[in-house]
């Protein structure tokens, strides 16, 4: 995730700290967004090294070409999820690797490109799609899933106290037309949320268009299972580094990540391991690493940046 207008990327030195590129290396730059990130990491592997490069969005792909030109032949580019890693790797030949890092956050680029519908701040046509490639748009979520799969979704995914009352006003808008624009929906929002829970904290909309939008690009699916898969990835030494921006991406990542390094299933109360299964990687962080008082004051959208950190033994 970038800040806007410098389009900074997040803990970005505590991302280098842990992730320790070196000459020579193979990198995996799982999103790559505006190459924030990626361009500290490809400094670190010259002259050398390899960076492999993923996106969902074919825009940023482009954007990394222009920006990382003058390393033709050190960074290798997949329209790609993140999640497709093992795909993406197999096909090109590339063995273990030496870092992966994934941040999870929504670029800048996507949240100030008013057409592609992520702000609740901007008036566009319901998308939020990360790849435009795919189907599935805000719009078709808004207007054709059941009230009671859009209260759901809302209260688990946004974490909203007032998921029942927005999905039963977006349900009765709907009936009497289609909702088609951030701002009609950033409206029925405002009006379903009661005027004094309105007076303080974030924008009325902001959980509800993260739920939307979470729901549009499948973020959480998988994640669990991505975060295995990228475990398998690394040499022995190498390094996973995870940034999330709220509660549910983290809570998966930390579940995983500890299930990697205690694995056993025996009953807690058994005197000795007799399932066998060990861990195969060590967690590096304790506790999440979160951004500093200064960069949370540059960058407002770092604020919930969360950085977990594990290594292959």
């Amino acid at each position: 995730m970038e800040t806007q207008g410098a389009h900074l990327p997040v803990l970005l030195e505590e991302c280098i700290a842990h992730l320790r590129p070196a000459p020579g290396m193979t990198m995996v730059d799982g999103t790559l967004g505006g190459g924030g990130h990626a361009a500290e990491i490809l400094k670190r592997i010259a002259p050398d090294g390899l960076l492999i490069g993923l996106d969902k969005d074919m825009q940023a792909i482009e954007r990394c070409r222009e920006r990382f030109a003058g390393f033709a032949g050190r960074i290798l580019y997949a329209h790609s999820d993140f999640k497709e890693l093992p795909r993406v790797l197999a096909e090109n030949g590339i063995g273990p690797v030496d870092g992966i890092l994934v941040d999870l956050g929504v670029s800048s680029f996507q949240l100030e490109e008013a057409e592609r519908g992520f702000s609740y701040n901007q008036d566009a046509a319901l998308d939020m799609r990360m790849d435009m490639t795919s189907g599935l748009t805000a719009r078709d979520v808004v207007n054709g899933y059941a009230e009671e799969d859009l209260r759901r979704i809302i209260r688990e995914y946004g974490e909203e106290k007032w998921a029942g009352r927005i999905a039963q006003f977006i349900a009765k808008r709907r009936g009497q037309a289609s909702i088609e624009t951030t701002a009609d929906l950033a409206g029925i929002i405002r009006n379903a949320i009661p005027a004094a829970a309105r007076r303080s904290g974030p924008h009325p909309a902001k959980r509800t268009f993260q739920s939307i939008r979470i729901e549009v690009n499948g973020e959480l699916a998988g994640l669990g299972k991505a975060v295995e898969d990228f475990a398998a990835l690394l040499k022995s030494g190498g390094r996973l580094c995870v940034i999330t921006f709220h509660s549910l991406e983290d809570r998966i990542v930390k579940q995983a990540m500890r299930k990697l390094q205690d694995p056993c299933e025996c009953p807690p109360d058994a005197p000795v391991c007799v399932c066998g299964k060990i861990g195969t990687v060590r967690i590096i962080t304790k506790k999440p690493v979160i951004p500093t008082e200064k960069e949370t004051e540059e960058n407002p959208r770092a604020r919930s940046a969360k950085l977990r950190v594990l290594e292959k033994i």
